[in-house]
């Protein structure tokens, strides 16, 4: 059942490559069976004027074989056209719909498939893999089916010219076949085997670009140097095994080269001896002929082993993006009406080990609450809940009245928006960050950019300034506020906050939690460090956390008042 599904699964993938696309495919592949047909054409003119010129009786006259000859030259313009039209065509809208279903279903993908799964296996999938389906799956299609019409056309022009020696020139071509199919399926098993160590590679890298700072800092070069080095050996080695292999059947395909057309030489000439009625010109398109079904026969094996490494990554890429990908559930109003619920929630990462236990906790919709405790207390564990994460916690998280479990993906992030410590900048302007590349209303950009303090920096660089990679034109100031615009242009009724201001000094960060809290109408929930009095004094409510549990709600006053764990940890901070 399962490999059933999985083959309906790649049907639907390799499908999109022809969708609306059938006639520049069947155009191509025309192209190739008349490029064939008038190759045989050719070989069979070639031996006609062998005939004629050693004066063979019943050989056809030479301006007979002149006009044939002029009519095949004139043949070769159209038929050239047709290829230079048809195959380019086929590949870019085959390229560009596959990309696109991929690209969609890898937005489909649940907020916990990046934080469960290796990205590096997409940055091969969309790179490599994708070259290698390109230049394996799709360009060889045409070579596929003009080898194929090349050697059965070869082989019944054999047959119809000389039975016997067509039999032994056939059976020595095809008798390395055998041998050579099952090493090209070891190819296939290569393939995938450079694919995945590839994806191995591109995630060291991406480490080490990533921590080079950190690297640089501890003076860790030389382990970084023998991290890439490893896996630099083990992609080395992988193209090594797939080479060998290649190697394999191409030695095979020049065996049966070499054997087929000496063979069939040797059975020609003994045949001529013997009085059996081989002319020169048979003996010469038996030689031709024998070369066509060799070289279909020497190159059919690769052709077809890279065909099934190019179905196996198709079926490796549709695994990672089927993966993860959250059911649909029921839309929700994008407004908040009474707020979000929490009863007897409970949760770990792994069975048996808790890091959330039993909590119990309203937020009322429109008010601001700030989350404190210490590190490893499960502060950020409950917003990542809150964001559908996952789904195997104990207890129920309501939004309204709707379980977190029954909402759809597409209503939750319309409802909520989260703004985490590390904000992603595209390389792009302002205005398109904020924007996130989508058409809104320009008073409703105007204001999310007045609301988030984004103001003085349009007013210093413009909306066009463009931010850098990764955000580097921006301070990290600035690139909260992006994150907050984004969330008020999107009109999100819930505003979730992870430790947003920890790697921003403390006037910056004063300003950015100042901010926040001055949004009206937004259910505001902000996990915090900061336990600066005056903001903790705007929040409505304070939850506590300590190991797991909620051990302390209420307001600053409150809470300073019955002189429990939050006073503690207030006390230390000062």
């Amino acid at each position: 059942m399962k490999d059933k599904k999985q083959a309906a699964l790649r049907r639907a993938y390799t499908s999109r490559f022809f969708k609306g696309n059938r006639l520049a495919y069947f155009a191509m592949l025309l192209s190739a069976v008349l490029f064939s047909t008038l190759n045989l054409t050719v070989t069979w003119l070639i031996q006609q004027l062998i005939d004629t010129v050693s004066g063979v009786p019943g050989s056809l006259e030479l301006d007979i074989l002149a006009l044939i000859t002029v009519g095949i030259i004139l043949m070769i313009i159209p038929l050239k056209a047709l290829d230079y039209i048809s195959e380019p065509r086929f590949m870019r809208r085959a390229m560009t719909q596959f990309k696109k279903l991929a690209f969609e279903k890898l937005t489909h993908k649940s907020i916990a498939s990046f934080r469960s799964e290796e990205t590096s296996v997409y940055l091969s999938a969309f790179s490599n893999d994708l070259a290698a389906i390109e230049a394996n799956y799709l360009e060889k299609q045409s070579i596929l089916v003009f080898n194929t019409v090349w050697a059965c056309g070869a082989m019944l022009l054999m047959v119809a010219k000389n039975p016997v020696l067509a039999a032994v020139a056939i059976g020595l071509c095809f008798l390395p076949l055998i041998a050579s199919s099952v090493t090209g399926a070891q190819l296939s098993k290569a393939e995938k085997a450079v694919s995945e160590r590839n994806a191995e590679f591109v995630a060291s890298l991406n480490d080490i670009l990533s921590g080079f700072s950190v690297i640089k800092s501890f003076r860790a070069e030389n382990a970084a140097i023998d991290l890439l080095n490893q896996s630099t050996s083990s992609v080395e080695n992988a193209k090594y095994r797939k080479r060998k292999i290649s190697v394999i059947l191409s030695t095979i395909g020049g065996l049966a080269g070499i054997s087929a057309q000496l063979g069939t030489f040797l059975a020609g000439a003994a045949l001529a001896l013997s009085g059996h009625g081989i002319t020169p010109g048979v003996i010469y398109i038996f030689l031709d002929l024998t070369g066509a079904v060799i070289t279909s026969v020497r190159e059919m094996p690769e052709l077809l082993a890279n065909r099934r490494a190019a179905l196996a990554l198709i079926e490796k890429m549709v695994s990672s993006l089927e993966l993860n990908i959250r059911d649909e559930g029921t839309d929700i109003p994008n407004h908040l009406g009474n707020g979000i619920s929490i009863h007897h929630l409970s949760f770990g990462y792994e069975p048996g080990s808790e890091i959330l236990h039993n909590i119990d906790i309203d937020f009322e919709a429109g008010k601001s609450y700030a989350i404190v405790g210490n590190s490893g207390s499960g502060k950020s564990t409950l917003l990542n809940l809150l964001m559908a994460s996952r789904h195997d916690y104990e207890g129920t998280i309501c939004f309204d009245n709707s379980e977190l479990r029954e909402i759809s993906s597409k209503s939750l992030y319309e409802l909520v928006s989260m703004i985490e410590q590390n904000v992603f900048v595209f390389d792009a302007s302002i205005r398109d960050n904020i924007t996130m590349f989508r058409d809104f209303p320009a008073a409703d950009v105007d204001r999310a950019i007045a609301l988030s303090g984004l103001s003085q920096l349009i007013a210093q660089h413009g909306a066009d300034y463009l931010c850098g990679e990764n955000g580097r034109g921006l301070s990290g100031g600035e690139k909260q506020r992006v994150s907050i615009a984004r969330s008020l242009l999107q009109k999100s009724s819930v505003l979730l906050a992870d430790e947003v201001t920890a790697a921003l000094d403390a006037q910056t960060a004063y300003q950015v939690i100042s901010d926040i809290l001055r949004l009206d109408g937004i259910t505001r929930i902000i996990i915090t460090h900061a336990l600066v009095e005056s903001l903790l004094r705007q929040y409505d409510g304070i939850i506590v956390l300590k190991d797991g549990h909620v051990i302390e709600k209420g307001t600053f006053e409150d809470l300073m008042e019955q002189k429990g764990y939050f006073y503690a940890l207030y006390t230390v901070a000062q």
